[in-house]
């Protein structure tokens, strides 16, 4: 089930995909949305077993010129959403008896990142609220963990300068969407079955 307020590129997607896949309208920062999309999936599918939190969004904005409207902006997709998405998928998953949540964080949740004050904050959430989760649903079977991407090529980040940029990687280049997605894919399966709580970096060795 894809869920995203990009209508369009979702479907586009999902008719891609084929039969497998189905696109349900989401806004992240709604629980009311979340809750159709739980159901839609549910209907659909026959049950919820992974979910990817992975919307979010990114502005340059330094902490002495950020409004609280600025911040707020992204604190609303990027914390609040993840928070809202793992609390919305407990149900079906506990029902199930297992489940497998991967939330998308930042290598900005693991150490500073002058100029995105607000982005900075809500990824160090994330990688909070993952731990928190683990802890909380592991008796219920269900694994919560983190990936933290360094520079991936998607366009979230299309007007930075990529290239120049990648020459802080020790090895030398940014990275596709396609790793980040192969990363999830095994946290969401059963080949880490024993992983829970942990943070997932992948960011060619920046932070090492």
């Amino acid at each position: 089930m894809i869920g995203d307020v990009l209508e369009a590129e979702a479907e586009i997607l999902a008719k891609e995909i084929g039969d497998a896949a189905s696109f349900r309208h989401l806004d992240v920062s709604e629980a009311d949305s979340w809750a159709g999309i739980v159901a839609a999936t549910t209907e659909t599918f026959g049950s919820l077993d992974v979910l990817i939190n992975n919307a979010g969004i990114f502005r340059i904005t330094p902490l002495e010129v950020t409004s609280p409207e600025q911040y707020m902006d992204i604190i609303r997709v990027n914390q609040l959403g993840v928070f809202l998405g793992m609390q919305a998928v407990i149900g079906p998953m506990r029902t199930a008896g297992r489940g497998s949540i991967v939330n998308i964080s930042s290598i900005a949740g693991l150490a500073g990142s002058a100029g995105s004050v607000a982005y900075s904050a809500s990824k160090w959430a994330v990688r909070g609220m993952t731990k928190v989760a683990a802890l909380e649903l592991a008796s219920a079977g269900i694994r919560v963990n983190s990936i933290h991407p360094g520079i991936i090529d998607t366009a979230m980040i299309a007007d930075l300068p990529l290239d120049e940029m990648a020459t802080r990687v020790p090895l030398r280049r940014y990275a596709s969407p396609d790793e980040v997605a192969k990363l999830a894919l095994w946290l969401a399966s059963d080949d880490s079955a024993y992983a829970s709580g942990a943070e997932f970096v992948l960011d060619g060795g920046m932070t090492a």
